[in-house]
This record gives C-alpha cells, structure tokens and sequence, in this order.
C-alpha cells in the first residue's frame, strides 16, 4: 500500500529587486492574495544503455501523485502537499517515498531555481524483467540560473500565475544548471551501489507567450545545454561530457481573480560512464492547477510595502 501521509512540503519566495511595472504586455498583482490548488505527479528517472549491444536498464520511481495547496503574496509563497490515498497512482506503492522542495526566485531580469528529490523505492526494467526494487534510494539537489532578455516577457504568468501576460512575446533565456546526486542501492538480489554525481551544463534558451483573445494563454519553450558530469562510484572517478534537455509546455486561462491551467516540464541529462555505457537523468513534472486571486488586508499591504522599502525587494 502506499505512503498515507504527506510527502511533500515546499516553501517558494519570488523575490524582484527591481520595481515591476505594469504594461501593456503583462500585469502584476502586487495587492492580491493568490490561492492556488493543483494536482502534481513528479519524479527523477534513470536510464543505463550499452553503447555496444543497445539493451537498456531503466530506474522507475513507484508513480505518485499529490494535492497541492499554495499561498502567494507579494515576494512570499508557501506550497503544501498532500498524497491521499484515493488516487490510484498511489495504492500499491509499497514503502516509497518522495520528498520534493524547490524555490524560485526574480532579481530583476536573473532568475534563480533551487530543487531538491529525495525517492524511496523503484521498479527495475530490462527487456527480460521487472522487479521492484524498495531499497534503492536518490537524493539530487541543484538548480538553474538564468536571464531574461525581454522584460515584457513574463514568466512568473506561465509558472505561479502571480502576473498576466496581456500581449505575445517571447525571450532568449540563457540558462546555466548545476545538480549533485546521490544514487545509494541497498538489496539482497543486486550488488550493493553508492554513486555520487556532479553536473553541470550551460546554453541557450527561448520561450514564447501566445495570448488568444487576452484570456488564453499557450506557452511552449526549450532549453539546450552542453557541459560535463563527475562520478565516483566505488572508489572510481570518471569525467564525461554531458548534454542537457529542458522543454515546457504550458496552457490555461487568466483574468483578474481566477485562473487555471495545465504545465507540463520535461528535463533531460545524459552523459556517457563507464564500461561503455550511458545514463539518462531525467526529471519529469505534470500539474493540473485552479486559482483565486483577492484583496488583502490594508495591514497586510502597508507591511509588505514597509519591508519592500527596507530591503528593496518587490
């Protein structure tokens, strides 16, 4: 059976030092409260395949599914999650686990990510076999730095729907990522594994806002990377060169209280190791999402606005 309670829980700051003005291509929501509910399922796969006889072992995270709650106002979010039992991803699930914290954050046109996954029990799958395997344990933290070229250009409309994108526009996004993991095996029927990894990869980007009849948002953007991994895996360190994958795909509508949507974010690094083999790291995310926005308290606002003066923040 699975997991019965909560999973998750993630605190999200969106932090902006410089003063976010309202356009005709985007409007922000400084003196809203936002609530927003979703329906998420995440996961960080992996992939090994011989370069010589092409057979492939893939790691499968047990698939799970959760209700998330967040509150968002001015620079501050707050997300919780919760897996409930009813949905069906999550029955049978045996002892997994998965633990997911990310923040983002705006200064100015930069943008900055931080992720963590913590995963408790997989299935693994070759073409002969598949057999779950309840001890094989991953840990990655890392993240993403990356600017903005087009101000007009609003991503914070297709992530956390604290803005809303007025016109079409899109922006080059260069992006540079860096992820350590931990990848540690614990069972009876495969040889005990411990293999800590480091990645780094840098390259372009470009994301485009569609805006159809002011109301309906598509969004749709990919990013490309080059760069290298570092491993060491019982006792030996290798050094490879890497290439990186991001693709979003985002679509829903907007006005000034309600909004709802659907984002779809698909990362990929894959790097060569040893024994002529290569890894596919791939973290995949899908949410189902409806939101409210109202008026906060005058308190709440002059508070936010003394702190905004302060520390120069938006």
């Amino acid at each position: 059976m699975g997991i019965r309670t909560v999973l998750f829980m993630c605190m999200f700051c969106a932090i902006h030092l410089c003063s976010a003005q309202n356009s005709h291509y985007k409007e922000a929501f400084p003196d809203k409260i936002t609530l927003r509910l979703s329906l998420q399922t995440t996961s960080n796969n992996f992939t090994l395949r011989d370069k010589i006889t092409r057979s492939k072992t893939e790691f499968i995270p047990n698939d799970k599914s959760y209700l998330g709650l967040s509150v968002l106002f001015r620079f501050l979010e707050v997300d919780f999650g919760y897996a409930p039992n009813f949905l069906s991803e999550n029955k049978d699930n045996g002892d997994s686990k998965l633990i997911t914290f990310n923040i983002r954050t705006f200064f100015g046109q930069y943008m900055q990510t931080v992720d963590i996954y913590k995963q408790k029990g997989f299935f693994i799958r070759t073409s002969d076999l598949t057999l779950p395997i309840n001890d094989l344990k991953t840990f990655k933290i890392g993240g993403t730095s990356s600017y903005i070229f087009n101000s007009d250009f609003s991503f914070r409309a297709i992530g956390f729907q604290n803005e809303w994108q007025k016109e079409s526009v899109g922006s080059f996004i260069p992006s540079i990522s860096y992820y350590y993991t931990k990848f540690k095996l614990e069972d009876p029927i495969i040889e005990n594994q411990l293999e800590h990894s480091f990645k780094l990869a840098i390259g372009p980007g470009y994301y485009y806002n569609w805006v159809f009849d002011e109301n309906y948002l598509v969004s749709a953007g990919a990013t490309g990377g080059l760069g290298f991994n570092l491993s060491k895996s019982q006792g030996v360190t290798s050094f490879n060169g890497l290439a990186q994958l991001v693709f979003r795909l985002t679509g829903g509508y907007n006005s000034e209280s309600f909004f709802s949507g659907v984002n779809i974010n698909t990362q990929l690094l894959t790097h060569t190791s040893a024994d002529n083999f290569i890894l596919d790291d791939s973290i995949s995310f899908l949410e189902f999402y409806v939101g409210y926005r109202f008026d906060a308290p005058k308190k709440w606002i002059a508070k936010a606005d003394e702190i905004s003066r302060k520390f120069g923040i938006e």
